[in-house]
């Protein structure tokens, strides 16, 4: 391993060992903790869940959706043409790609329609797991909530104090 030249070390700082470990310490107790664990596991998960519901949402949901539409065609290549491209001759275009590579301003209505009902089948799918986990666990990850008696803030139902306003909820101001 190369070494220094004593002109350089004195230009390095006395304690620069000391201060490398202290900062690779640091690094490690922040990577390493429970917590990052965690949310790098939580991660993975959610990027694999995202995959299925995506899948489901493109292959099954959105299929019949599209037959609703008079074109033949699937609910992601929906658009409507605002503003023709430069090699528009007339005949329309086939594809969104091919509007959006033929400089065309297009609004793609179908993929955003695509969009909110995977938004809702996501949101559905995590409030079932929820509702499953509480009961299977006596654990309940939805928790009610109230409304403040005083500043009409939602708070937690077993809240004594209101977090908004700081009143007490059992009515000991009164």
């Amino acid at each position: 391993m190369p070494r220094l030249s004593d002109a350089q070390q004195t230009l390095l700082p006395s304690n620069i060992k000391e201060r490398t470990q202290n900062a690779w310490d640091d690094f490690t107790d922040f990577a390493l903790r429970d917590n990052v664990l965690e949310v790098a596991v939580g991660l993975i998960l959610a990027t694999a869940f995202t995959t299925v519901v995506s899948s489901f949402v493109d292959d099954i949901i959105l299929p019949p959706v599209s037959l609703i539409s008079p074109s033949n065609n699937n609910l992601d290549g929906k658009f409507a043409v605002l503003r023709k491209g430069h090699g528009y001759h007339g005949r329309g275009y086939e594809t969104l790609k091919d509007a959006r590579d033929d400089g065309a301003v297009v609004m793609a209505y179908g993929e955003f329609i695509s969009k909110v009902i995977r938004l809702f089948v996501i949101a559905l799918a995590l409030f079932i797991i929820a509702r499953v986990y509480g009961w299977a666990s006596n654990d309940s990850v939805i928790k009610k909530q109230v409304k403040c008696k005083y500043c009409r803030k939602r708070i937690s139902e077993k809240a004594k104090r209101c977090v908004n306003c700081t009143s007490w909820q059992d009515g000991r101001e009164g």
